[in-house]
C-alpha cells in the first residue's frame, strides 16, 4: 500500500499533472462559452427558420398529459423527456469539436512552419577516381594512390 500512495504521489506532483489540471478549468470555462454561443446566438438564430421554436422548451411529458411549458410539467412533478435540451447539447457539441479541430489545425499548421527543415551540409570528402578511397573535397592529389586529382573533379 505505501508503494501505491508513493507512485500516486510521485504523480500528482508532477508537471504534467499540473498542465492537465490548467487544461481542465480552462476546457470548462470554453465549454460554458460554447454553451452561451448555442443557447444565447444560435438557438435563436435557428428559431427564426424553425418558426420560433425555442428548443429549451422542447419535451415530451411521460405521463400523458399536455403543459404549456417544460417549467410547468417539472412543477407538477411530471417525468420529461427533453430532447430540445438534447438537440441544444448536440449542438454544443459539434460546434466544441469544430473550435478543437480548427485550433488543432492551427497548431499543426504553425509547427510545420516553424520547424525548418535540416539543410545538407556541404560535403567535405570526395571519393577519389582512380583508387575509390575517400579523400578531403580540397584534395588535388589522392594520399592513398598519389594520383593526381582534377580540380574540377
Amino acid at each position: 500500500m505505501k508503494k501505491f500512495i508513493q507512485e500516486f504521489k510521485e504523480f500528482a506532483l508532477k508537471g504534467s499533472m499540473m498542465d492537465l489540471a490548467i487544461g481542465m478549468i480552462i476546457g470548462a470555462a470554453f465549454t460554458s462559452i460554447i454553451s452561451s454561443l448555442v443557447d444565447d446566438i444560435i438557438n435563436p438564430f435557428l428559431g427564426l427558420f424553425t418558426g420560433h421554436i425555442d428548443f429549451s422548451n422542447l419535451f415530451v411529458a411521460l405521463d400523458g398529459q399536455d403543459y404549456a411549458t417544460l417549467e410547468a410539467a417539472e412543477s407538477a412533478g411530471a417525468a420529461v423527456i427533453k430532447y430540445g435540451s438534447f438537440i441544444s447539447n448536440i449542438i454544443n457539441f459539434i460546434i466544441m469539436a469544430l473550435v478543437v479541430f480548427l485550433i488543432v489545425k492551427v497548431i499543426n499548421t504553425m509547427r510545420t512552419k516553424m520547424e525548418k527543415p535540416a539543410e545538407p551540409e556541404a560535403p567535405t570528402t570526395k571519393v577519389c577516381p582512380y583508387c575509390q578511397s575517400e579523400i578531403s573535397i580540397a584534395a588535388t592529389r589522392c594520399p592513398n594512390c598519389t594520383s593526381m586529382i582534377d580540380a574540377e573533379f
